[in-house]
């Protein structure tokens, strides 16, 4: 149904053409064209209760007036161009929701292209067999001598279930079993996310994608040690590391921000313990 923002819309419009200017009694006009446009409303969406359509146009005595012709025929202009507005904007609609099919249908595409295809017949062969689809590739053997020295790795027994993971996952990661330290030291954080230790894991898991080549992976569990334990021993080391990851993914300004970030936040320990690291890394980053 139109509204009566429809009416103020229109009125607002009739203001602005010349037919208004010429009138000197615009106020009386515009509330002969707000009572006129309720009644074509009640034409146009019969059956509405008369409790909300009360008669408010009541027939007059004698010919109409030539003012009352003028609001006529700027009522039908203004109809006009609001009928005019308003299919402009469902066809502007229609047209989104058109581009949205289309952008679906071609994502839907997309996705069936990146899966891998079962099967296809053989190019020019009317009849024949499909081709067979390609086997995946056997998983290699494990190295014995890497299972073996995982193997030779002993997790501590202290009574203290936290601390026991921890060191675990700090034995595998010295003894350079770099995959098999990152899973151990994520089980840990989420094992034990508030104990102390958590922030030794975490922080030691970025180092652990560091050694082992993966400086984006390294970034995000770096940063997140010290987003989420701003508090924890190893937060002002991530920071540190996460400076290094980020000069290996090409992105020193970055790793400047970082330090200058960890100098603010952990001044003591950016002047005294790590205070060479802080050094280092801000030559590797081209620091000014």
């Amino acid at each position: 149904m139109k509204t009566f923002g429809i009416t103020i819309l229109l009125t607002s419009l009739l203001v602005s053409t010349p037919v208004a200017a010429q009138n000197a009694e615009v106020d009386k006009r515009v509330d002969r064209l707000e009572q006129e446009m309720r009644a074509v409303q009640r034409k146009v969406f019969p059956g509405g209760s008369t409790r909300y359509f009360e008669p408010e146009i009541t027939a007059e005595n004698g010919p109409a007036s030539p003012a009352a012709a003028v609001t006529t025929s700027a009522v039908s202009d203004l109809i006009a161009r609001v009928d005019t507005l308003e299919r402009s904007l469902a066809n502007l609609t229609g047209q989104v929701e058109e581009n949205g099919f289309r952008l679906k249908k071609i994502e839907d595409r997309m996705a069936a292209a990146a899966a891998p295809v079962a099967s296809l017949p053989a190019a020019g062969v009317t009849g024949s067999a499909p081709k067979a689809a390609p086997k995946p590739a056997a998983e290699a053997a494990p190295d014995p001598k890497r299972v073996v020295g995982v193997a030779a790795i002993v997790m501590p027994e202290t009574g203290d279930a936290a601390e026991d993971a921890y060191i675990y996952g700090y034995r595998l990661w010295d003894a350079k079993f770099y995959p098999e330290a990152q899973t151990q030291l994520k089980k840990m954080v989420e094992d034990h996310p508030t104990h102390r230790r958590a922030s030794f894991a975490q922080n030691l898991l970025g180092r652990a994608y560091l050694d082992d080549s993966k400086p984006a992976l390294a970034s995000v569990a770096l940063y997140e040690n010290y987003q989420k334990r701003p508090r924890g021993e190893r937060a002002p080391d991530s920071l540190y590391f996460l400076s290094t990851a980020l000069v290996q993914l090409g992105k020193k300004t970055d790793a400047c921000r970082v330090l200058a970030e960890m100098q603010d936040v952990y001044p003591e320990v950016a002047s005294g313990r790590l205070a060479d690291r802080v050094t280092s890394g801000k030559a590797a980053a081209n620091c000014k």
